[in-house]
Order: structure tokens, then sequence, then C-alpha cells
């Protein structure tokens, strides 16, 4: 569906309208079920999982000083300019840096069942931006959209995802009030991931895949070379299994209609032929399913994070 540069009531209504306080939310859902002495286990290689020593030694955060921080790491400059004790918080120079790439091109604002495929791709990204972050990664975002995409470099804690939830929540308001119907091609997307990212760095796609456009393919798989690429194939009920018969249909602007659909064969398999077409190239992802929603994306992220 499409919009028109003129506010609607419609884009207030559930599974429409992209909510900021609700991708804030997700924080909860995203750890339900991380133990928390797992967040302080460095990922390194071999089979032995050690702790981490020391407090890194790359800037993270400034926060207000409170009971039990070593008073070593007090930040002057911010206790003399605001008059309490502030304590500057540092990471370990190989943590995971995490680009959430979330697909709010004109094709992604459809949806017949609970969502629009954008709001669910923006739903499983803020769950697995969560855990990153609770886990000492560093999280960025690119939306790609009709017009100019909105960029975030990686940062850590939670002024990183409050950041991230913020632009995602703005960005789809946006898009929900462009009149561009064309999808413009994936592929500046991918060069843009290039540079937020180290070598070894992690991108997370979230689309339907729909006109990504003619060089995306090559450019994909020259970036894999460099860095590792998930996938969170955004799937619509009405895709997968699909009733012949007419439907109507109603957009923001609105415009109303009737289309005919007729079945498919084996249309049920495109999405999950898609991921297996990615799984040969080196690329792991996995369907999200826009009806089912956050409570079942969770486990799913679990599983990605594990990935990473």
């Amino acid at each position: 569906m499409t919009g028109s540069p003129a506010p609607s009531d419609a884009f207030q209504a559930p599974g429409i309208h992209l909510s900021g306080e609700t991708l804030m939310g997700l924080r909860h859902l995203a750890r339900r079920g991380v133990s928390p002495s797992s967040r302080t286990l460095a990922g390194l290689p071999g089979g032995i999982v050690t702790k981490k020593r020391g407090r890194g030694s790359e800037p993270d955060d400034v926060r207000l000083w409170s009971e039990g921080d070593d008073m070593r790491f007090i930040d002057r400059n911010a206790t003399a300019r605001t008059g309490e004790l502030h304590v500057r918080t540092h990471h370990d120079e190989r943590d995971r840096a995490v680009v959430l790439l979330a697909d709010f091109r004109p094709s992604m604002l459809f949806g017949t069942r609970r969502a629009l495929r954008s709001v669910a791709a923006a739903e499983a990204l803020a769950l697995l931006g969560w855990r990153v972050v609770g886990d000492g990664g560093r999280v960025g975002l690119i939306v790609a959209g009709a017009g100019e995409p909105v960029v975030i470099r990686p940062g850590g804690g939670e002024r990183a995802m409050i950041a991230v939830t913020g632009a995602m929540a703005q960005a789809h308001a946006v898009a929900l009030g462009t009149s561009a119907k064309d999808d413009p091609p994936l592929g500046a997307m991918l060069t843009l991931a290039r540079s937020l990212l180290p070598s070894g760095g992690h991108l997370v796609m979230a689309t339907a895949l729909d006109a990504p456009g003619a060089d995306f393919d090559s450019l994909l798989t020259i970036l894999a070379e460099r860095l590792s690429i998930r996938l969170l194939l955004v799937s619509d009920a009405f895709e997968r299994i699909r009733m012949p018969g007419y439907y109507p249909f109603a957009t923001p602007d609105g415009q109303r209609g009737t289309i005919q659909a007729t079945r498919r064969e084996n249309q049920f398999r495109a999405a999950d032929d898609r991921l297996a077409d990615m799984h040969r190239r080196g690329i792991e992802g996995l369907r999200i399913d826009v009806e089912s929603g956050p409570e079942a994306y969770a486990p799913l992220m679990e599983r990605l994070d594990a990935m990473l």
C-alpha cells in the first residue's frame, strides 16, 4: 500500500503506525530467557569460554555514577559541567559491530494480517538490536526508503538503541507519507553498509527482497567476502497461501478497488527457495512471518544472535 503527503488517521492504526515507544519496550522481550551471567562471557575462538578481564580500551558512554562504580573512571568534564558525578564506560575494541538494514521501500508498506511488512521488519530488527547492545555490542542502522536513506553509525548501550528505534519510527512515518510507488534498488544500501562496518562486521537485512535491483546479487557476493551478512526475509501470509478470488484493497490516499488473485503453483515455497539460494551463497537467514508478531520473533532473534 502507498500513501500521500497528507497525514491520515489510518497511519495511527495498529500494525500500520510504527511507534518508537513500542520498539523501546521490546528490550524486555529481547532479554527474556537470557542468563545474566552469559552477558559477561567473551565470545572467543576455541572450546573454552572465559570472562573478559579489565574494562576495555575503547570509550563507550558517559553516565551518572552509581554505588559500586570505580572512582578511577570518573569523567571530570561531565562531572564539572553538570555538578553530579559521572563515570565513563569502555568496551573491548574487539566487540561486535552490527548494522541493521530496514527496508521501508513502497513494496514493504503492504500487509494483510496484523501489520505491514515494514512494521514486522522493524520489530524483528529492534529485538535483535536490544540483544546485541545487551551483550556489549554496537548497533547501527540503515533505512532504505523511496528517498534518501537514514544512516546511524554503530554505537553501544541504550543510547544507541534510543537513536535506532527513534530513527526507524520517524523514517517509517515519512515512508507512509510518500507518494512514490516504485522501489529504488537496494545496491546503494550495501555500499553504505560497507562504509559503516569494519572488516568482519555484521550486516542484518530485514526485507522481502522485492525489486532489489540488477546489481544487488553481485554487490552482495562481493560484500559477503568482507562482512558477515544475515537475512530476515519478511513474508506476508497472502504471499505464501493465496486463495484465488477477488480481494478489496484500500490505500491511505483514499484509493479503493478490487483485485483478482489467482493461485500460483508452489507459491508457498517462494520464500524458502530464496532463503535456500542465499544459503548456497554463504548468507544465512530466517523467515519472519508478519502475522506472528514480536512474541514469535524473539526466539528467532535469539537464534540469529548466536550466528553473529
